[in-house]
């Protein structure tokens, strides 16, 4: 007979989900800035699909809503980097903070894709289609881990290549930059908006 002595997880992948209370006050005025940035015309290509991506820094804009988003995006790094580490100090290290919209129309998405140099993204759900069917707008994350296949055959969830998630509205969720993910093609007749951002700690 044996005897278990220890079980840890090795190179864990953490999501972690945040929830802005009273955020449909802070939707609306975000909705409403990214119309007036769009309406100044340009935008970026991106993993972006048929869909708008705001240039430069969002987080840069002096509109509240947007200040209010970026204090809330903050706290969320903060609190996630102190879950992880135990021996971190993230107030004592400088935190750059980089966001952009996204508006996904009918059939938008956006493309598989990382977020080179930054140890955190995140992104903050503004407005999701209440009527969705299938994988419609959702986003996809990748297993960073290789050669896991033949995994599949024991079902465990922790072996699975892929996760798919669809936040709703007031959500942020928050994840490794290095971590492949990509939103599928809305499906639905309303637009889909996002506030994207990536975390960076420099000492």
């Amino acid at each position: 007979m044996i005897e278990k002595t220890r079980y840890e997880k090795l190179f864990s992948t953490p999501l972690i989900r945040f929830c802005l209370p009273d955020h449909v006050t802070l939707d609306a005025a975000l909705l409403q800035e990214g119309a007036r940035l769009r309406a100044e015309g340009g935008g970026a290509s991106k993993s972006n699909r048929g869909g708008w991506h705001s240039e430069g820094n969002l987080f840069d804009v002096a509109a509240p809503c947007v200040s209010q988003l970026r204090e809330a995006a903050r706290e969320a790094v903060l609190a996630a980097t102190r879950q992880i580490s135990a021996k971190a100090d993230p107030e004592a290290l400088r935190l750059k903070l980089f966001g952009w919209m996204n508006v996904n129309p009918p059939g938008g998405f956006n493309a598989p894709h990382t977020h080179p140099g930054a140890h955190w993204s995140g992104v903050y759900y503004v407005s999701q289609p209440e009527v969705e069917t299938g994988s419609s707008g959702m986003i996809e994350f990748l297993d960073p881990r290789s050669d896991l296949p033949h995994w599949r055959i024991l079902d465990a969830g922790a072996f699975r290549p892929k996760k798919k998630l669809r936040p709703a509205a007031g959500e942020i969720i928050l994840f490794p930059a290095y971590l492949v993910h990509w939103v599928y093609p809305n499906d639905s007749r309303e637009e889909r908006v996002t506030v994207a951002f990536n975390a960076t700690f420099r000492t």
